[in-house]
């Protein structure tokens, strides 16, 4: 069995109960709160920066030419194809660019940035990359998974073709190659790490759109 196989029968309980948060069963429907969606994607959005810093510090760890390109043209198409997605969505929900820029970060985007960005300075090559598989691949996997369930013109259909897009899931398809190549190289030690930090990643992909969902902010501290 690859690791791929492995990692994702592991964690198949955490990705159905991904699939049953409501923001992504009222996204389907299309009957998910504007308000809900929008505080989702300023979040999004200030989390691609992250992404996209870990994916260059994975790519630079990489041990061969071809993942040094992989991952450094994945960071590059994190922020800049994908931010331009979010700009689109924040101008047809009309939030400003003085909105998104004076919005910090919540709990749960804080807490999912720091680990990746923890993760992809402390930790070896292997361990950074299936730290990065969850946002790639559970997105590919609701994407389908909302597609087969989408009302007919959907409000959020922008973000519906995006990520079941054949684009997207053709990135995620050689993710999922260069992660099974990768393992085969590495010790038990090593498969063990690349397995707790896969599951942190899709804990962390649960509470950012749980907490998008409840917009929650940092608990018992007032806003200034």
């Amino acid at each position: 069995m690859s690791f791929s196989q492995d990692v994702w029968q592991r964690n198949l309980n955490l990705y159905q109960k991904t699939l049953d948060l409501p923001f992504n069963q009222e996204l389907a429907q299309g009957t998910l709160s504007k308000d809900v969606f929008c505080h989702y994607v300023i979040q999004d959005a200030h989390y691609l920066v992250a992404y996209g810093r870990a994916l260059a510090v994975c790519g630079a760890k990489a041990f061969e030419a071809d993942d040094i390109i992989q991952f450094t043209q994945g960071a590059k198409e994190a922020i800049v194809v994908e931010r331009s997605l979010h700009d689109g969505f924040m101008q047809d929900f009309g939030i400003t660019k003085q909105q998104f820029e004076t919005t910090p970060l919540t709990l749960a985007c804080h807490h999912y940035t720091s680990f990746l960005t923890a993760t992809a300075w402390s930790e070896s090559y292997p361990v950074v990359l299936a730290s990065l598989l969850p946002c790639f691949w559970i997105y590919a996997e609701v994407g389908k998974d909302i597609v087969s369930k989408s009302i007919p013109n959907n409000p959020y259909q922008a973000w519906v073709d995006t990520y079941s897009g054949e684009e997207f899931n053709e990135a995620v398809r050689n993710v999922l190659a260069t992660i099974d190549k990768v393992a085969e190289r590495c010790d038990a030690d090593t498969i063990e790490k690349m397995h707790q930090a896969y599951t942190k990643g899709a804990e962390l992909e649960w509470l950012f759109w749980d907490g998008a969902y409840h917009q929650r902010q940092w608990l018992g501290l007032s806003q200034p």
